[in-house]
């Protein structure tokens, strides 16, 4: 049966694995293969593995699990090989890579952070802030809306003054949760949000982290919605996630 990896840890690391299980309809057990000074964490591969809910969480407790006892390598959702001499020579092809990454992240998490704007109260902002936006749409409605062509030119200027916003906002947001983190790795917009970004914190100022959150929540109120989701396992920032 073909090897699941999990993720990898220093030779060091406890790995106390005795009582975790894995993916699969009927989890089987977790288990360390040796590879060169590191173990990479594994299980047995099911035939019909798939994103599913019950398999994601699966793959997330493991995680969770082991960054408890020390720094891990993240593996991403999916990840099988052939057997475990695969993995292992893997695994020790790549130790020092390795080992330079889990020296960075140890002692660190990673919290995402996504922010959405509440449309209307953004629009209502963007018109009492921006005056040709406010004129034109004062002038459509005075005339019951205004021609197809008219409407179409307000909604690009509200586009491009919304694109505008979102851009200044991104950066202000960056700029202040960066000042309480290792490192900030970006993504797309996701779930109707402008800012998703994942930021690798020390344990040690996690409580920080989410203070600088829940002020952002209280100075940005109905404009925008601020979700924060963590700890969780570095995965933005484990290299070995792009192999």
């Amino acid at each position: 049966m073909s090897t699941y990896v999990y993720g990898i840890v220093l030779d060091s690391h406890p790995a106390d694995v005795a009582e975790l299980r894995g993916v699969g309809e009927t989890p089987g057990p977790v288990r360390t293969v040796d590879a060169d000074g590191l173990k990479a964490v594994v299980g047995e591969a099911p035939p019909d593995l798939r994103a599913k809910r019950r398999d994601l969480k699966a793959h997330q407790d493991v995680l969770e699990a082991l960054i408890e006892q020390g720094p891990v390598l993240p593996m991403r959702f999916g990840l099988v090989a052939e057997d475990e001499e695969t993995v292992a020579g893997a695994v020790a092809a790549r130790k020092d890579d390795y080992r330079a990454t889990l020296s960075e992240l140890d002692g660190r998490v990673e919290m995402n952070v996504k922010v959405a704007h509440q449309q209307d109260a953004v629009l209502g902002a963007l018109l009492r802030q921006d005056k040709e936006l406010a004129e034109l749409n004062e002038q459509l409605r005075g005339r019951g809306g205004g021609t197809r062509d008219e409407q179409i030119r307000f909604g690009e200027l509200v586009a491009g003054v919304l694109a505008e916003r979102q851009r200044r906002d991104s950066e202000a947001l960056s700029a202040m949760l960066g000042e309480h983190a290792v490192r900030e790795s970006s993504g797309p917009p996701v779930d109707g949000c402008f800012f998703n970004s994942s930021f690798l914190v020390d344990r040690a100022g996690l409580d920080e982290f989410t203070a600088v959150v829940d002020r952002l929540r209280r100075k940005l109120g109905t404009v925008a919605e601020v979700r924060l989701r963590g700890p969780l396992p570095p995965y933005s920032f484990a290299a070995g996630n792009r192999d």
